[in-house]
């Protein structure tokens, strides 16, 4: 019997995917009267795709078989190079930032209550119901 399902590693790369967001969000906040610094973001069809290369196990029987490698680079963080907002070449949208900012924090907020219920059910579990 497997104690731990697949839901405890789905929300931990769903906190890591938050996390990384969080700080592309500050970097784009931190810079905002920056000249010409290009806005970032983070792809989650990248980090999606990552997950699913790391998840993936195979056994090949055969030397022709294709091999299942999982991708270690941080491909998830894209930059955006062809918007302006400013007239000193500067792509950060505040408001749109500070709209990503808060959607992040409720997605953040519901993983972690997510997990915390998980984790209160397996206590009671093990204390037996009491």
């Amino acid at each position: 019997m497997k104690l731990f399902n697949n839901t405890f590693s789905t929300i931990e790369n769903a906190l890591n995917y938050s996390s990384l967001k969080q700080k592309v969000i500050a970097d784009n906040i931190a810079n905002v009267d920056t000249p010409n610094y290009k806005a970032k973001d983070v792809s989650f069809k990248a980090m999606l795709d990552s997950s699913v290369n790391q998840a993936i196990t195979a056994r090949t029987t055969d030397p022709r078989h294709f091999t299942f490698q999982a991708t270690t680079e941080n491909s998830a963080i894209i930059t955006q190079q062809n918007v302006e907002y400013n007239d000193n070449g500067n792509s950060v949208d505040i408001d749109k930032e500070m709209s990503n900012l808060a959607t992040n924090q409720i997605y953040y907020s519901a993983l972690t209550d997510r997990i915390n219920g998980m984790f209160s059910t397996l206590q009671t579990v093990i204390k037996g119901g009491k």
